[in-house]
C-alpha cells in the first residue's frame, strides 16, 4: 500500500507543471497578441482579452517611442530630478504631495480585479519590450510597475496637477514664503503669451450630412508628437481607434464602431484654494476648522536628484488638511489646493468609455464623474450628438467667490459633494443639428439651442468666448447647398479665415490713414487688400502675425486687466492709441527686414515645420530642411491651429503645438474615418514613419483609417507577435 502511495505521489509531482518564470509568462501572453502595422505604421493590436490587447498596446507604443513613454512616467511619479537635476525637485515634490508611491500601490491593490489585470498587462507589455530590446537604454526606469498608471488616471498628461504652480511650491517649502510679486506677474505674462492650449470638437447630426449619418470632428490641440495613433481590439468587446497618450492603456480621443468622443479642455472651476489658519501646540501643528482644531497631516519625503555624475538626496516635509495638500502661501496663510484625485475611479472611467455602444451606456459612464479637466463632444451610430460641459464639478456655496482663495476655517466653504451629470451643463440632439466647443463658453455651443447662462451656477463655466469659437459658429451657421461629407468637414476644420485679424487690422489701417507714414504705405496697402485668410503665399498673413504678436506682448499705458485674450485683441484693435498701433507695425516691418532683408515674406517662407530628431524638446535650425505650413495660430481664430515656440534662436517660426492627431469620423452601418498626424507615428528618425505624414498634413490630404480587419489586412505591411 505504501509503495502504491509513493508511486502515486511520484506521478503527481512529476505531472504537476512547473511554475512559469516571469519571462515565460510574458512569452505566453505575447502568443495571444497580434500586431499589424499598416502602410503608415499605425499599430492595429489584436488580443484575446482586454489585458492581452493592453499588453500589445504598450509593447507597440514602446516600439514607436519608448523615450516618451518613459519620460511621462518619470515626470508623473515624481522622479524627474533624478534625470534633470535639482531644478526639477519641486515638480517631483508636487507629484508626491498628491500621491506617494505607497499610496499609488494602495490604490492599485484596492482596484477591481479587471482593472488590476489591465494594470498588470500595462507593466508586463513595457517590461517585455525592454527584455526583448536590450539595446534600449532607459534614462531611469528599467522596470515598470502596475501601480504606475494610478499617476496617469484621468487621461490628459499633466491634467489638473499642472495647474499647481511649481514656483509657488518652491517658495513655500523652501522658506514658508509667497512667490514674489514680480515673479508671479512674469509667470502670468508667460502664460498669457503661450500658444492657446485647447482643442476643437464638432458633432454634426445626420439631418445635416449627405449620408444621413452623424459625424464627429476630433481635433485636439497638443504639443506635437504628444500622442500616437493606435487601434486596439480584443475578443471581450474592445475595438477602439484613436489617439493614446504615450504610456496610457486606453484610447483617449477616438471612436469605436458605434460611438466617438472628443475632449476639449474645460474652464469649469474644478480646483479651489483654501487658506488655512495654522497654530502650533508643542510639536504638533493644527488648523482651525469652525469651532475645532484639527491636526495638520504631516510626513517627510526624501527626493533624489542628479548632481554631476552622482546622485544627492533632499528631504522635504509635506503638509495637508482635509481640503488637500498645502501647496503655497496666500496673504501669509498656508493654502491647500483641492482637486479631483480618485485615481482608481478615473482609470475605470477612461477605459470603460472606450467600450460603449450607444448614448445610454456612454451617459451611464459619465456618472463616474472623474473626467475633471475636460468637456466631451460626442456622436454615435444611433444618430445622437451630445455635449457634456465638464464632468467632475463640486457643489459649492455661491455666497463665496471660489475664483479666489477662500477661508478654509469656515465649514461653509467646503465642497458639498458633486453635481450629477443631469445638473451639469448638457446638450443633447439640439434642433440646429450641430454642436461645437473650442474651449469657449458652453452658452454658444448649439446656436439658439445652447444652454442658458441663468440656469447654472457661475462656477460651472467661465463663460468666455474665443476667436476659434467665433469662427466655428460662423461656419456651422452658414447655409449649405448640400450636406456634410467627411471631406468637407475636414475642409471646414481647415477654413483659412482668421476672425481676430478682422478685429485687429482695420484699426491699424484707420490709424495709418489719420497719420500716413511713407515707409509704411506699401505694407499697409497689402493689408488693406487682404481677405483675412491665411495661406503659404500670403504676405499679409506674415505682416499680421508679427504685428499682432507685438501688440499682445506690449504693455500699453492704456492697458488694463483683461478677462480673456480675445478681449485684449479687441482692445488693441479698437481702443489702443493710434500712435501705439503704428509703432507696433513699424517694429514688425523692422523685425522682418532685419531677419530676412525684406518685409515681403510669404507666410510659408516664415512659418515652417521641422523635425530633426526624436528629442522631446525639439531643436530647430534655419540652415536645415523644413517645409512651409499655411496654417496659423489658434489665438487668431484658426481652427487648424499651428502654434510655435519663440525662444529657439532662429529667425523662422517652427511649429511645436496645435493640430497633432486629428480625425473626422462618420457613424452609420459601418464607421468610416480619416485621420492625420503631425510628422508621423514613430519617434525614431531612422523609421520610414518618422515624418511620412507631414506633407499630407500640410496639404490637408488626410489618410483613410483602416478600422475593419479586412481593410487592415489589405494595408498590412508587417504582422507579428510581441517579441518576434
Amino acid at each position: 500500500m505504501r509503495s502504491l502511495l509513493l508511486i502515486a505521489l511520484f506521478i503527481l509531482v512529476n505531472c504537476t507543471p512547473k511554475p512559469q518564470t516571469e519571462v515565460e509568462e510574458w512569452q505566453t501572453q505575447a502568443e495571444n497578441v497580434t500586431i499589424i502595422r499598416d502602410d503608415f505604421g499605425v499599430p492595429h493590436i489584436y488580443g484575446e482579452t482586454d489585458a492581452d490587447a493592453v499588453f500589445g498596446l504598450l509593447y507597440a507604443q514602446c516600439e514607436d517611442d519608448f523615450n516618451r513613454v518613459e519620460q511621462n512616467y518619470i515626470w508623473a511619479t515624481g522622479r524627474l530630478a533624478e534625470v534633470e537635476g535639482e531644478a526639477a525637485l519641486y515638480s517631483d515634490l508636487r507629484a508626491q504631495l498628491f500621491m506617494t508611491e505607497k499610496e499609488a500601490i494602495a490604490n492599485y491593490e484596492k482596484s477591481p480585479e479587471w482593472l488590476k489585470k489591465l494594470c498588470d498587462a500595462f507593466a508586463d507589455g513595457i517590461n517585455y519590450y525592454l527584455y526583448t530590446h536590450p539595446e534600449v537604454k532607459p534614462k531611469l526606469l528599467t522596470r515598470f510597475e502596475p501601480w504606475m498608471p494610478m499617476y496617469f488616471s484621468e487621461g490628459s498628461i499633466g491634467g489638473d496637477i499642472e495647474r499647481i504652480s511649481v514656483a509657488k511650491i518652491k517658495a513655500f517649502y523652501e522658506g514658508g514664503r509667497e512667490l514674489p510679486e514680480m515673479e508671479a506677474l512674469k509667470q502670468e505674462k508667460e502664460k498669457e503669451m503661450a500658444e492657446p492650449q485647447g482643442s476643437n470638437g464638432i458633432a454634426i447630426a445626420g439631418k445635416l450630412t449627405e449620408s444621413g449619418n452623424t459625424m464627429l470632428l476630433i481635433n485636439p490641440h497638443t504639443s506635437f508628437y504628444f500622442r500616437g495613433e493606435v487601434h486596439v481590439v480584443s475578443e471581450e468587446g474592445l475595438n477602439a481607434y484613436g489617439a493614446v497618450t504615450w504610456g496610457q492603456f486606453f484610447v483617449y480621443q477616438g471612436f469605436n464602431e458605434k460611438t466617438g468622443w472628443m475632449h476639449t479642455s474645460t474652464y469649469t472651476d474644478v480646483m479651489d484654494e483654501f487658506k488655512e489658519t495654522i497654530v502650533k501646540n508643542g510639536d504638533n501643528l493644527f488648523y482651525h476648522y469652525g469651532e475645532e482644531l484639527r491636526l495638520v497631516g504631516s510626513k517627510e519625503v526624501a527626493l533624489k536628484y542628479k548632481n554631476g555624475d552622482g546622485v544627492k538626496e533632499k528631504t522635504f516635509p509635506m503638509y495637508r488638511t482635509h481640503h488637500g495638500p498645502i501647496t503655497h502661501s496666500v496673504d501669509g496663510q498656508w493654502t491647500a489646493s483641492a482637486m479631483m484625485w480618485e485615481p482608481v475611479k478615473a482609470l475605470e472611467q477612461s477605459f470603460i468609455r472606450t467600450k460603449q455602444s450607444g448614448y445610454d451606456g456612454f451617459r451611464k459612464m459619465m456618472d463616474i464623474r472623474t473626467n475633471s479637466s475636460n468637456n466631451t463632444v460626442y456622436a454615435d451610430a444611433e444618430g445622437n450628438i451630445a455635449y457634456f460641459h465638464g464632468n467632475f464639478i463640486p457643489k459649492r456655496d455661491t455666497n463665496f467667490d471660489f475664483t479666489q482663495p477662500v477661508d478654509g476655517n469656515n465649514p461653509l466653504t467646503d465642497w458639498k459633494g458633486l453635481h450629477t451629470v443631469d445638473e451639469n451643463i448638457l446638450v443633447l440632439n439640439p434642433e440646429n443639428g450641430w454642436i461645437q466647443n473650442c474651449n469657449s463658453t458652453p452658452y454658444t455651443s448649439a446656436s439658439e439651442n445652447s444652454p442658458k447662462r441663468g440656469d447654472y451656477p457661475k462656477y460651472m463655466s467661465r463663460d468666455e468666448e474665443n476667436f476659434r469659437g467665433v469662427h466655428a459658429i460662423e461656419l456651422l451657421s452658414a447655409k449649405r447647398e448640400k450636406g456634410y461629407s467627411l471631406d468637407n468637414l475636414i475642409a471646414l476644420a481647415h477654413d483659412p479665415y482668421l476672425p481676430a485679424f478682422k478685429v485687429l487690422i482695420p484699426g491699424l489701417i484707420k490709424a495709418y490713414d489719420q497719420a500716413p507714414i511713407s515707409k509704411l504705405q506699401a505694407p499697409i496697402e497689402v493689408l488693406r487688400n487682404w481677405d483675412f485668410k491665411t495661406s503659404k503665399e500670403s504676405v499679409a498673413m506674415t505682416l499680421s502675425h508679427y504685428y499682432g504678436t507685438l501688440c499682445l506682448i506690449y504693455e500699453s499705458k492704456e492697458d488694463r486687466s483683461f478677462k480673456s485674450p480675445m478681449e485684449k485683441i479687441v482692445f488693441y484693435g479698437k481702443e489702443s492709441p493710434d500712435k501705439e498701433k503704428l509703432m507696433h507695425f513699424r517694429h514688425a516691418i523692422e523685425k522682418l527686414e532685419a531677419d530676412f532683408g525684406t518685409w515681403q515674406m510669404p507666410w510659408g517662407e516664415v512659418n515652417r515645420y521641422q523635425r530633426l530628431n526624436g528629442d522631446i524638446r525639439q531643436a530647430f535650425d534655419d540652415s536645415k530642411p523644413s517645409i512651409p505650413i499655411g496654417f496659423a495660430s489658434g489665438r487668431w481664430g484658426a481652427l487648424a491651429a499651428y502654434g510655435a515656440r519663440y525662444n529657439n534662436g532662429t529667425k523662422k517660426i517652427y511649429g511645436t503645438r496645435g493640430n497633432s492627431f486629428v480625425a473626422a469620423v462618420e457613424f452609420g452601418d459601418k464607421v468610416k474615418a480619416k485621420t492625420i498626424l503631425a510628422g508621423g507615428q514613430s519617434g525614431d528618425p531612422n523609421s520610414p514613419h518618422f515624418d511620412d505624414q507631414i506633407q499630407k498634413y500640410a496639404d490637408v490630404q488626410w489618410k483613410d483609417a483602416a478600422f475593419y480587419k479586412e481593410d487592415v489586412l489589405k494595408r498590412a505591411v508587417k504582422m507579428y507577435k510581441p517579441g518576434e
